[in-house]
């Protein structure tokens, strides 16, 4: 029946298409997308790229950024517990037992990646964002080292916004708790953005709360015609507890469990297990249009970030301090026949980790097991030559030059003086190309390498080794796609397929006493399908008993396998991509009835996932369905509102939406909320 259910709506989307009236001619605004330096229209780029809007994200829950990011093809995004995100783009989630590596994440023009590697995004609240894009493939040929792909975020305040204050509060299901505030100003040439949040969660399983609070501003200056400053400061404190994995047996017991003692090991309850991280990042960009075809951007930025982390075998103690810098020239000329840009710049950042290891006496710090001091630089040079011929073919050549080194000294157990370990410089080339047919379809095609060192966090792992015999990981990307977008843009077709070819690929391994280490394997092989699908029946207007549908399917077929990967004794060689599900496929139907009431509904499919390199180990497929009602035609008094209600998973089904790959003791699960409930009031004020 559920199977049933997905394919009645991704039927749905193309059934629909016959049944459009010739008379049905109100036009959708063209989706703009900005991946390379400069704004295109979507269906001319010549990647493959997935768009998240402001009014995307107010469809789906408020909680998590995981519920959107899935809705793009290609994309995986998980949580093992409330605040505990991983994401992967086309692929492996073998680097990351928790946190995001191999993705490089911009926040607006500033680098949210910091030199070692690691991404905290899950420092951001989701009322940060007002749009995300997600450049999938390898990027390295403009945004440095990367194998998987690229995620842009725009931050609140980016996007002019007519409401000048708003308060949003939700509730729900075990304890969830919501508070966003923002507030928008303009003063002739200065606009102001603030945007504060609080979010708590008692969590579904034993020992799964979270809370977080979080502060934002953005500034934006046009101190004279041709150039402008922007400012961009966030402080995040962030606290979740961690559960832990359970094995199959506790799985099917009571998936509500925290992991609990066996043997010398004590739970996660005992042992109070958890993370706390406290960032506070800052940027300054300046804009400078020199002249009709020079333009100069130049950005510094800088974060700290105090994190903890009480696991069952140890608490661990960083401090981390990054500094950085990204710079770029455009010359743009136009001609009759065609116009053409090219950019020219650098992007240099440093990381210091002081990272100290010691007995966790439930939940406090005891005897120093070890001590070190570590320091990342990745610096790389990039320029990007974009031509378009007659708004017909858009030729872009692309390369970086990469550079990576790390020093690393310890202080604890034995003292040894500062060494440094280098790897050889990287050229990174990207050519692509898109053609326009008409106005209506476009193909294109694009070849890239990818490249990713090592981050600081496999270079030290949990097991405090510094490994310096771990490489980076590389490889050879290869796609082509097409877009058709039709009926004034109520209709959009995107369908991608690639082959990457990876090439010592970083794995993830745990020792005996449960902690993690990283191995390069042989490499993997990784053929797939994406595909995007958006159409609007009955488009917006202002009469009928349904105002407007949107329907829309993504789907994703990844038939990834491990190549030449043998590990000790055992030959991995043929095996399925540990992580990664074959196929996944989103379904949506977006209902605007009369008086602005909306209704959102959402199934999503997940095939089994293989959790060990060994394929012996697989987590169940599942359906998730999700639905969102809202009502924006209120007012209290004469302040505008929202009122809305929503639920997720009411298939109560049970997944773990975050598996423990490779786990030791096969504790593989980490079980998500069954059925959830949630309610909530916006308030908006346009003028103070």
């Amino acid at each position: 029946m559920k199977t049933f259910f997905t394919g009645c709506l991704t039927a749905l989307c193309f059934s629909g298409i016959a049944q459009v009236k010739s008379d049905s001619t109100k036009k959708l605004n063209e989706v703009v997308i900005r991946p390379y330096f400069s704004a295109q229209p979507l269906i001319r780029s010549t990647g493959a790229i997935g768009v998240l809007d402001q009014t995307t994200l107010d469809k789906q829950p408020a909680g998590s950024f995981v519920s959107a990011i899935n809705t793009i093809s290609g994309v995986r995004m998980e949580e093992r517990s409330p605040g505990s995100y991983r994401l992967s783009i086309r692929g492996s989630l073998l680097r990351s037992p928790f946190g995001i590596r191999n993705v490089k994440i911009y926040f607006d023009d500033f680098p949210l990646t910091d030199a070692g590697g690691n991404s905290y995004l899950n420092a951001l609240d989701v009322s940060a964002a007002s749009g995300i894009q997600v450049l999938k493939g390898p990027h390295s040929s403009i945004f440095g080292a990367n194998s998987g792909g690229v995620i842009l975020i725009q931050p609140r305040g980016s996007q002019p916004d007519s409401t000048a204050l708003s308060l949003n509060l939700e509730g729900g299901s075990y304890g969830a708790f919501r508070e966003g505030l923002s507030l928008n100003q303009q003063f002739n040439k200065y606009s102001l953005n603030i945007t504060q949040a609080y979010q708590r969660s008692d969590g579904y399983r034993d020992h799964s709360a979270m809370d977080r609070k979080y502060f934002q501003t953005l500034h934006k200056w046009d101190y004279t015609k041709n150039a402008a400053l922007k400012a961009l400061l966030f402080y995040s404190d962030l606290h979740y507890n961690t559960p832990g994995g359970l094995t199959p047996a506790e799985y099917l017991q009571n998936p509500k469990l925290s992991r609990p003692a066996a043997g010398p090991s004590k739970s996660a309850i005992e042992q109070q297990a958890g993370i706390y991280s406290k960032t506070l990042y800052g940027g300054l960009s300046h804009n400078w249009q020199l002249s009709d075809r020079f333009k100069h951007i130049v950005s510094i930025f800088s974060s700290y970030t105090d994190f903890k982390n009480p696991f069952i075998s140890n608490y661990e103690k960083r401090k981390e301090f990054t500094l950085g810098l990204r710079t770029f020239l455009e010359y743009e000329k136009k001609l009759t026949q065609a116009n053409w840009k090219f950019d020219l710049g650098i992007e240099s950042m440093e990381t210091r980790s002081d990272i100290s290891n010691y007995d966790n006496n439930k939940g406090l710090t005891a005897a120093l097991k070890a001590s070190d001091k570590l320091k990342a630089a990745s610096s790389f040079a990039f320029a990007h030559l974009s031509i378009d011929v007659r708004q017909k073919w858009l030729f872009e050549l692309s390369a970086s030059a990469n550079l990576y080194q790390y020093a690393y000294q310890s202080i604890a157990p034995v003292a040894i003086a500062e060494r440094k370990n280098s790897f050889d410089t990287q050229f990174m080339p990207r050519a692509a190309l898109s053609y326009l047919i008409g106005t209506q379809f476009s193909v294109r095609t694009s070849i890239s390498k990818g490249y990713s060192a090592p981050s600081l966090a496999e270079i030290r792992a949990s097991n405090n080794v510094i490994n310096v015999d771990l490489q980076p990981e590389y490889g050879w990307n290869y796609e082509a796609g097409l877009r058709y977008q039709a009926l004034n843009n109520r209709l959009l077709i995107d369908v991608t397929a690639f082959y990457y070819n990876l090439k010592n690929a970083i794995v993830r391994r745990l020792d005996q006493n449960d902690a993690g280490y990283f191995i390069n394997a042989g490499g993997t092989k990784q053929p797939g399908l994406e595909s995007t699908v958006s159409f609007w029946p009955i488009p917006t207007r202002t009469s009928g008993a349904v105002r407007g549908l949107q329907l829309r399917n993504t789907y994703t077929l990844s038939r990834f396998k491990f190549d030449n990967y043998i590990d000790k004794t055992n030959n991995f060689s043929g095996n399925a991509l540990t992580g990664v599900p074959k196929t996944m496929l989103v379904s949506s139907a977006d209902i605007q009835l009369p008086n602005q009431v909306y209704i959102f509904l959402q199934h999503s499919f997940t095939s089994q996932i293989p959790l060990n390199d060994a394929n012996t180990a697989y987590a169940k497929k599942y359906h998730i369905l999700q639905a969102k009602i809202s009502w924006k035609n209120l007012r209290i008094g004469r302040t505008p509102a929202e009122l809305f209600t929503g639920a997720d998973n009411i298939l109560n089904q049970r997944y773990s939406l975050g598996n423990d790959l490779n786990a030791f003791n096969d504790r593989y699960y980490n079980a998500a909320a069954k059925r959830t409930f949630y309610a909530g009031l916006l308030l908006r004020l346009n003028h103070l």
